[in-house]
């Protein structure tokens, strides 16, 4: 009984690399025209970035190659200065990688909220499915693109109509054959034993080839070179990286399941270095192909092992074969792929969530659509933390504690004290008209950073001057160490005389100068 299990399980790795094998051609060879390079550098890169990361990498079941968002960076380095210039750019991309995986920086994706999530899958949706619109232009002698001819046109939207409508009806007849599969082997049969014209993977580009040759990138190695490549080596690392995490973060919530992202760096750096020394453009984490593999019913490494082997073999021996498959085939599976990575519930949710997180999420779709993924996080992030601060600023008040008498009145303060809530912080306090005694009572409140501790200092300083003694009670451990770190925390005083059952803490004024 083990056994047939074990054996179910590796058909479903198996027809699972080779259905995500197949939809790595075509992107790879397409990416390779945009940087301007042989499609042989494409197609290495997909087979060692592939293989490398699903041998080593975080996440069991995702899938690497080369993607979009890394080669229309790479456009001008090549173009302003060869191919070879690329491959070096690559290696160091690998280093700078590795270098955040070893430095443990990959968990600070934790730090992208959710609205940028779904902005940045709902914007790669919109990606994936622009970039297939490339497959219904044809290239004229002049070198523009324009749409097929009407007839050629009406042949590919049918042919992709029905891989769509194979991929949907095959679960519901069998599920031991991943259904994006038998929807390439049912239109290619089709097209092969009809004889229907159509554009094929052959019209792209040949595919055949030899083994990668490992060579030392041919360039200077001075400090011109590093000002070169040191830039855009950053960028594409940053990039990779990005994709890479949050896809995996993507595919630990569809397979509930927790990938290990600093693992992921390290592997992703890891095979970018390789991949410069034998020849490919680099490359990082397929939110499409990953999709593929994951709706396919693979969980576990095998698969996109296997996918980087097939990918070899079609280069080596079956590349024949691989160009007959249509493109239409290929375009119906990746349609059905945008379908399943768009995120339709946030159209949904988008009037029910604060109005801010739904412009997070429209500006991040469009962002990625206009630039690319890193820019478009950055953005989310940032206008996420500025909202952050602007609701922090707002929710931050005090009201009158026990024991406040004539002579004494004691304030609890709620909410957060840092850097966007200090001017509100110091509108809740009047020190010319409060009593000799004033006890500010910080249970309710914390304070995260060295504003927050200037505007504690700014109010001691202020009562001060009105003749009024300030006792700090209830300071969390992270604020005392600050007031102590800059010297302006006097030691804890005589916790009765205050009637609070609590230390007590004073700003040492005498420290504290004269400034206003």
């Amino acid at each position: 009984m083990l056994q047939l299990a074990q054996l179910s399980k590796f058909r479903t790795e198996s027809l699972a690399g080779l259905t995500v094998s197949l939809a790595l051609v075509p992107e790879a060879v397409a990416f390779a025209f945009v940087v301007g390079v042989h499609p042989l550098v494409g197609l290495y890169a997909a087979f060692i970035v592939g293989f490398i990361t699903s041998l080593t990498g975080g996440r069991p079941g995702m899938i690497s190659g080369a993607t979009g968002s890394l080669a229309v960076v790479m456009v001008s380095l090549v173009s302003e200065n060869g191919v070879q210039y690329l491959f070096i750019t690559v290696v160091l991309m690998g280093i700078i990688q590795m270098a955040v995986g070893a430095l443990r920086l990959g968990n600070l994706i934790r730090m992208v909220p959710f609205p940028v999530m779904l902005g940045f899958v709902n914007g790669l949706a919109i990606v994936i499915f622009l970039a297939q619109l490339e497959s219904f232009k044809v290239e004229g002698a002049d070198g523009s693109k324009t749409w097929l001819p009407f007839a050629d046109l009406a042949v590919m939207v049918g042919l992709i109509a029905v891989t769509m409508t194979v991929i949907y009806l095959t679960p519901r007849l069998s599920k031991r054959v991943p259904a994006a599969l038998t929807g390439i082997l049912v239109v290619s049969a089709a097209v092969i034993l009809g004889g229907i014209n159509t554009p094929t993977v052959g019209d792209l580009a040949s595919i055949s080839g030899g083994l990668p040759i490992f060579a030392v990138p041919d360039v200077p190695f001075n400090m011109e070179t590093v000002r070169i490549i040191l830039p855009f080596a950053f960028i594409l690392a940053g990039i990779g990286l990005i994709e890479s995490l949050l896809t995996l973060s993507l595919i630990d919530g569809l397979t509930e399941t927790k990938g290990q992202k600093n693992r992921e760096c390290m592997s992703q750096g890891l095979a970018n270095v390789v991949t410069g020394f034998f020849g490919g453009m680099g490359g990082c984490a397929m939110i499409g192909q990953s999709m593929i593999n994951i709706k396919s019913g693979a969980r576990m490494r095998l698969s996109g092992i296997l996918a980087a082997l097939f990918l070899l073999l079609f280069i080596l021996f079956a590349s024949p074969l691989i160009e007959r498959i249509p493109i239409a085939a290929l375009v119906g599976v990746m349609f059905v792929v945008v379908i399943g990575t768009f995120s339709w519930s946030s159209l949904r949710i988008i009037r029910k969530v604060p109005l801010s997180d739904a412009m997070v999420m429209v500006l991040v779709s469009a962002v990625t659509v206009a630039t690319d993924l890193a820019i478009a996080v950055v953005v989310g992030v940032i206008v996420s933390a500025l909202v952050l601060a602007w609701n922090t600023a707002r929710h931050i008040y005090v009201d009158a504690g026990i024991g406040t008498t004539l002579h004494r009145r004691v304030y609890n303060l709620h909410g957060q004290l840092c850097f966007a809530s200090v001017s509100t912080f110091r509108e809740l306090f009047d020190p010319a008209s409060d009593p000799a005694e004033v006890i500010i009572d910080f249970a309710n409140s914390r304070v995260w950073d060295h504003s927050g501790m200037e505007a504690i200092v700014d109010l001691a300083q202020r009562y001060h001057r009105a003749g009024t003694r300030v006792h700090l009670l209830n300071l969390s451990e992270n604020c005392q160490r600050m007031l102590r770190k800059a010297n302006v925390l006097a030691p804890p005083e005589d916790i009765e005389a205050h009637g609070q059952g609590n230390p007590s803490y004073r700003v040492t004024i005498s420290d504290l100068g004269d400034a206003d």
